[in-house]
């Protein structure tokens, strides 16, 4: 049926979707993705805040001892200030991680028109169909999923661990922070790898169903052509008009031509040689019914028509209308033209002749 949607969507489809914000993406790989960067970027990050954290508590005895409101904000003002570059790596490597992803789904793009209110968006039965439907389904199929890989993630992890946290009071508290440290880094890097397997499945899903909803009928395809590309009816009519038009062009040159070859009844090329103009130029071509016009606008107006069909062929192939010959044909078009000159000096140039210099007329 026509009305069906089994064409893949056009390049200007896809372009209106992403401008609309209508993008098959996973919000979840940029957030695991995150995570695994926070868990190699977290010790750093900790290491440089208790430096920093030991240098202030260092100074706190030197602030009691003269409480002064300037020592005391200079105190807080460095504290804030640690805080920030502390920290600083790692927020932006989650915000490179959060943008690159992003950008590996389908681009980075501002949706506007998202932001204009549609009271459509306030209709609850789409919503409701959405709940029932089999996006419903791949949701809490995913969350099943999720829930049972992280709990496997979070038993593997940990079963090695509660023996050491058992004996605690054997070990130094620096030992035992370390242990548990460690422990929370590897789930950390564990569930952000298991959570990156189900968002890649997650991604592949909704890339699938958004192209399906992207989908077009073979009436929305022509339609999107005639829009982007122009109807063809009117194309060709465009085209026929401006056809017409050149045909005009030409057979309004052919009586200031000086020469016609012809081929003899083929083919038809008017030349015309202007010294200060440069080479003799192709002033109107044509084959079939066109040559026949211009051999007869020639015979009206009385310009030489000679025949050579090598040549006459070679200059139709060869040159385009309003161009000048090439090199390659300067010396047989130059006999010609001396030809007709002879011609006209005897004040028979009018009519048809045969080249008396052509390959045809030599052999």
């Amino acid at each position: 049926m026509s009305g069906e949607k089994t064409e893949q969507p056009t390049p200007q489809k896809l372009k209106k979707a992403k401008r609309e914000g209508q993008i098959g993406r996973s919000q979840d790989i940029g957030a695991w993705f995150g995570m695994l960067a926070a868990s190699v970027m977290l010790p750093r990050t900790m290491e440089s805040a208790l430096e920093h954290a030991e240098k202030l508590v260092a100074q706190v005895p030197d602030v009691i001892a003269d409480p002064q409101p300037a020592a005391a904000m200079a105190l807080l003002k460095e504290a804030m200030m640690g805080t920030i570059w502390a920290v600083l790596p790692l927020a932006l490597t989650m915000m490179v991680v959060g943008i690159a992803s992003a950008g590996a789904q389908g681009g980075i793009r501002v949706a506007t028109k998202l932001f204009i209110p549609k009271f459509s968006r306030l209709n609850p039965w789409p919503g409701l169909k959405r709940m029932l439907g089999p996006q419903a389904l791949w949701e809490g199929t995913k969350a099943l999923v999720k829930t049972s890989v992280l709990a496997g993630v979070l038993y593997t992890t940990t079963k090695n661990v509660f023996p050491a946290l058992m004996s605690a009071g054997q070990l130094p508290l620096a030992a035992l922070l370390g242990t548990v440290v460690d422990a929370s880094l590897n789930l950390i890097r564990a569930a952000s790898v298991a959570g990156i397997a189900m968002a890649a499945a997650d991604y592949f899903v909704v890339r699938r169903r958004t192209n399906k909803q992207l989908r077009m009928t073979k009436e929305e395809v022509k339609q999107e052509y005639k829009n982007t590309e122009g109807d063809p009816l009117i194309k060709a009519q465009i085209r026929a008009r401006q056809m017409a038009m050149s045909r005009n062009r030409q057979m309004a040159d052919v009586p200031t031509a000086d020469v016609v070859m012809v081929n003899p009844t083929h083919v038809a090329v008017a030349l015309r040689y202007e010294p200060q103009k440069g080479a003799p130029r192709v002033v109107a071509k044509g084959q079939g019914p066109l040559a026949t016009k211009i051999r007869e606008l020639a015979a009206e107006h009385r310009v030489p028509m000679v025949e050579d069909k090598p040549l006459a062929r070679a200059l139709y192939g060869g040159v385009e209308v309003g161009h000048e010959i090439p090199a390659e044909f300067f010396g047989a078009v130059a006999k010609v033209l001396a030809f007709v000159m002879s011609l006209k000096a005897r004040g028979s140039a009018a009519g048809l002749h045969r080249n008396p210099n052509s390959a045809s007329e030599a052999a």
